[in-house]
């Protein structure tokens, strides 16, 4: 019997997907260089590369699509979009861009300068990397509790508030803005809770600093809220949500997560002169303020999706379906991160392979391993996303090896799991199976996404 709520939807449309042979399989993987991200998605059986822009869109949202206005400026869609996201946030401007990563560049580029310092919980990928690439520091101050994978805490993405106090009385005058990311997606997919938002809030608004929300789990992150914080029960997730936004000045959000869409985002700001900077650059690098790189159709499907996702029984049966695949590793012999978050499971790989050297990648190793044996795609965060060069030239590694499954909303069954699960059983039994990798090419910025590597 499955322990979390049968899916509130019923399957119309279906699409095939094909498990190639082993053979097949090895001859992909090494013509890909060993690096998932150049698979072709035709090649790969079950893929939680990630769950952003992956959602199965709803019959509503299609139908959105066909309501599509293609004018250049002020198509209808845009009002409608702007209504919900205000209505959902109650920010004052509500801009749109392609995802998120353009939002990051263009929010970013307008205020930060070399030497400048942003801390958050924990920065993701490309957040992290849009603040360096324009020579500013990228700062983490997750708890304590959110660098144990099995430790046991409710809100493991919360801010550690000490440190983040510290930090701004020593560095103010190079702090001109903070972020938090909910849920922390580099941490677990793990939830920040309404209380340490708002305490962070107060922190740096004392000081002078905006607060800005990464907000593209917004709704799951709400959920738990809802169900894990003493006295929000009673509260709808919309209202966490909205009461969660109202302690920011605004929010950068990639809609292809919690807008259950396969493009798009935004940011909402309150901030005139930011909207000034923003949308001047917005003009100039993603399209006229009103259509910021999407299309009409676009518009229209995350204005649906954004009200789909905070549908209760909706996140009830999302973060139950992560909760239960997580269960099921665990069963066999699985070290993931304690408790499950609201997008995927994350394999903690140290403990996994303790005695593989990390200088063998043993992160980027076992999705390679995953898509040899099963035509799984998986994604490492550890080593080969977050590890840096020291001036001698050797690798400083992450305090994190984690293997990150991303389950696509509305996507996969049980039966997919269960599948997966299989196959981490078989290397389980024979780690061998896991073999060692060096890298032999790797771009300055966001190494992961095209570096290549070869077996040791």
């Amino acid at each position: 019997m499955i322990d979390f709520p049968a899916e509130p939807y019923r399957i119309k449309t279906v699409e095939s997907i094909r498990l190639n042979s082993r053979d097949d399989r090895e001859r992909i993987i090494k013509g890909a260089r060993f690096n998932v991200f150049k698979i072709p998605a035709a090649d790969i059986y079950i893929d939680f590369l990630t769950d952003s822009g992956t959602s199965a869109m709803s019959d509503n949202q299609w139908a959105g699509l066909l309501t599509g206005d293609e004018s250049y400026a002020g198509c209808k869609n845009y009002f409608h979009f702007e209504e919900t996201i205000r209505d959902i946030t109650g920010f004052k401007h509500i801009i749109p861009v392609h995802q998120g990563r353009a939002g990051e560049h263009i929010f970013y580029s307008s205020i930060l300068k070399p030497g400048d310092k942003v801390p958050s919980n924990t920065h993701f990928d490309t957040t992290r990397a849009n603040i360096e690439y324009l020579g500013a520091e990228a700062v983490d101050l997750l708890i304590d509790e959110g660098k144990r994978p099995d430790c046991i805490h409710p809100f493991k993405g919360n801010m550690n508030l000490e440190k983040l106090e510290a930090f701004v009385e020593a560095n103010r005058a190079k702090v001109p803005v903070a972020t938090i990311t909910v849920t922390n997606n580099t941490g677990g997919g793990q939830p920040a809770s309404l209380e340490n938002i708002k305490k962070t809030s107060e922190i740096l608004h004392a000081h002078g600093i905006p607060f800005i929300i990464d907000a593209c789990r917004y709704a799951e992150n709400s959920y738990f809220i809802k169900m894990r914080e003493p006295g929000q029960g009673k509260h709808s997730v919309k209202e966490i949500a909205r009461e969660m936004f109202s302690y920011s000045d605004g929010c950068i959000m990639s809609a292809k997560k919690d807008g259950l869409a396969n493009i798009g985002g935004f940011i909402g700001l309150n901030r005139d002169d930011w909207h000034e900077m923003v949308t001047n650059k917005m003009t100039l690098v993603e399209g006229f303020r009103t259509y910021g790189g999407l299309a009409g159709r676009d518009l229209e499907a995350i204005a649906r999706g954004m009200v789909e996702a905070l549908d209760e029984e909706y996140l009830a049966h999302r973060t139950g379906q992560v909760k239960s695949f997580g269960e099921i590793l665990k069963e066999i012999g699985i070290p993931i991160i304690e408790p499950t978050g609201g997008h995927a499971v994350f394999v903690d790989v140290l403990s996994f392979l303790p005695d593989m050297p990390r200088e063998l990648l043993s992160g980027w190793a076992l999705t390679v391993a995953l898509y040899r044996e099963g035509g799984i795609r998986a994604v490492e965060i550890g080593t080969v996303m977050f590890g840096k060069y020291g001036k001698d030239g050797k690798m400083i590694f992450p305090p994190i090896e984690y293997v990150r499954l991303a389950v696509p909303r509305r996507v996969y069954t049980e039966s997919h799991l269960k599948y997966v699960a299989g196959v981490f059983k078989r290397i389980t039994a024979n780690k061998k199976m896991v073999r060692g990798l060096r890298i032999t090419y790797e771009p300055k910025f966001l190494r992961h996404f095209a570096a290549e590597f070869e077996e040791v």
